[in-house]
């Protein structure tokens, strides 16, 4: 019989010492240390050959067909997944509480019910049977085909599955799942990671897929050690403002697909609905063009959206004129300001300035960054630029206006949504292209075309009278 020995393991980390201390060495946390049992045998590297129960067979021979993915019902959400959920995977989807991952999945569920007429199983462990009803009842998705057990302990879900033998299982949500067999509290490294594998297990055995909800930590990462996310098939993160009625799911990892692209959502009454087209949540729809406002197009992943960036300079008496950025990535707004004073003549030194964006969208990517200048600019001279005009190309400290990524893209959409006109960068590709486009090399350069030319000129002669 194997000798049993004691370890301590860190209830944050997972990391593992001889003995117990109080400060875990690896992530200097106090008082986390739990002591667990080990297997000397288990820890031991093995030598002797051993007769595999699966011979290894050749490449070619293994037929695919069975992981494709089966389409959930949600457009979105495969869009994120690379089509859909393949059978057999396991799919871990975090976010903060009350962002509507609950909601999601019991609509995943419904839909997969109802398009495949195939059980799905739906086990919560965080509200009662009735309170999951209620919401279905709320959002319509009551179904015939879906099951649903308030149930916390993972010996009784596996029966749960035996019985109803659903090809979908959603688990609302892994860390408040125990594993009666293993040390322990509901929530630990050690309790999450040994029902994730535990999970991971059934659904390589099964050809089950399962959908796992996960708790975040303060920092927006996944609650427990990181290796919760390597046992697993698919990570996807469910972000959402409160001021806000969106929400977007992005790929962290998937190991069936890639993690650039970004689903779209809006919570509802009724419950959850997919936003096919959210360039239209960031646009402010108005008759006639407006001074400080510039439209761009931003890359969420591989999914452009079109942002509207607005700008707004007032004078002020105050010797620190006031900054304030919303949506917008403050230090490079500062840098900014300072290129269009610099080298374009427009000051604002003396002026309030605000910038912000529509919709609660952020833009941090410095393809924005011509867009908040002729924002700034516009606001500042009282003169609105152009209906039907995109602004795209990322600022330098020099005034040049230089290339983003994913140009092509970003154009293509703007052209679909009626743009006429393009203040891009020069070098792009004009093959294919109906709208009219600006080419420019500087930052001066883009104020001449939007007729926002500054003052430089004058005030240096107005000092030259002096």
């Amino acid at each position: 019989m194997a000798k049993v020995k004691s370890l301590y393991r860190c209830a944050d980390c997972a990391n593992e010492v001889a003995k117990w201390v109080g400060r875990c060495p690896a992530c200097e946390a106090w008082g986390t240390l739990e002591e667990v049992a080990a297997s000397s045998a288990a820890v031991a590297v093995g030598r002797r050959a051993m007769l595999p129960s699966t011979a290894a067979a050749p490449i070619s021979s293994i037929d695919s067909k069975t992981t494709q993915a089966r389409s959930t019902g949600v457009s979105e959400l495969d869009r994120v997944l690379g089509g859909g959920i393949v059978p057999g995977s396991v799919v871990l989807i975090s976010g903060e509480p009350g962002v509507g991952k609950s909601t999601l999945l019991l609509e995943v569920s419904h839909r997969w019910a109802r398009a495949r007429d195939e059980i799905a199983l739906y086990v919560t462990a965080e509200e009662s049977a009735g309170q999951v009803r209620l919401r279905a009842d709320r959002t319509g998705a009551v179904h015939e085909k879906v099951y649903l057990a308030a149930e916390s302990d993972l010996a009784t879900i596996l029966g749960h599955v035996e019985q109803v033998r659903p090809t979908l299982l959603v688990v609302d949500s892994v860390q408040t799942m125990l594993a009666g067999d293993v040390d322990g509290v509901i929530g630990g490294v050690t309790q999450v990671r040994s029902v994730t594998a535990a999970l991971t297990s059934l659904a390589k055995s099964t050809g089950i897929a399962v959908l796992l909800v996960g708790h975040v930590t303060k920092d927006g990462s996944v609650a427990g050690p990181r290796t919760l996310e390597h046992l697993v098939d698919v990570v996807l993160q469910f972000e959402g403002d409160k001021h806000s009625t969106l929400r977007m799911v992005r790929g962290i990892k998937n190991r069936f697909g890639s993690t650039d692209e970004v689903g779209c959502f809006e919570m509802r009454e009724a419950g959850i609905a997919c936003v096919d087209d959210p360039s239209g949540l960031f646009l402010h729809h108005r008759g006639e063009a407006v001074s400080g406002t510039a439209v761009t197009v931003a890359m969420d992943g591989k999914r452009p959206m079109l942002g509207e960036v607005q700008g707004l300079t007032v004078d002020t008496s105050v010797p620190a004129p006031r900054r304030a950025v919303s949506g917008l990535d403050y230090n490079r707004v500062s840098m900014v300001l300072a290129v269009l004073q610099s080298r374009c003549g427009v000051y604002v030194g003396k002026q309030d300035v605000y910038a912000a964006t529509v919709g609660g969208m952020r833009l941090t990517e410095p393809a924005a960054d011509l867009a908040v200048a002729l924002a700034i600019a516009s606001a500042s001279q009282d003169r609105a630029l152009r209906s039907g005009m995109i602004v795209l190309g990322e600022v330098g400290l020099a005034g040049e206006v230089r290339q983003v990524t994913g140009l092509t893209r970003r154009l293509a959409e703007a052209e679909r949504l009626g743009f006429t006109e393009a203040l891009v960068p020069a070098g792009v590709d004009r093959v294919g292209r109906t709208m009219k486009l600006h080419e420019v090399a500087d930052l001066s350069a883009a104020l001449a075309v939007c007729g926002l030319r500054g003052p430089r000129r004058a005030k240096a002669k107005a000092d030259v009278e002096d």
